[in-house]
């Protein structure tokens, strides 16, 4: 069983930057995948960053490549979203991942954590 625990979300301006974070607790192993997803309202639950936490290797959709980064500190068992340039159609809550198959589909992903908030105005 995995816990993970989301920070850092908010409100922030269009243009303007936010760093999520995600504690997992017991460790996580290497051969976890770490993700990143979000769920606006009255939409599906859409996929944002992957990471392969033994390699570092990550992936991104199209939408948030080049604005988004996907890390992890593997001393705290801690992954980070960092969110540069954000739009309002980033709004929605974000969700940390967990599971041994990276990939876009939630459904892979074996848990997850609560969610935080992030609200981007215009």
């Amino acid at each position: 069983q995995v816990h993970l625990v989301e920070s850092g979300g908010g409100l922030v301006q269009a243009g303007g930057s936010l760093r999520l974070s995600c504690a997992a607790s017991p460790r996580t192993f290497g051969n976890t995948r770490m993700a990143w997803f979000r769920q606006a309202p009255a939409k599906e639950r859409e996929f944002v960053a992957a990471i392969a936490w033994s390699t570092g290797n990550t992936y991104y959709p199209g939408s948030v490549k080049d604005r988004f980064t996907i890390s992890r500190d593997i001393a705290t068992d801690t992954t980070y979203l960092q969110m540069n340039n954000l739009k309002p159609v980033d709004t929605a809550v974000y969700y940390c991942a967990a599971g041994p198959n990276i990939g876009i589909d939630s459904r892979g992903y074996l848990y997850w954590g609560q969610g935080t908030q992030v609200t981007v105005s215009s």
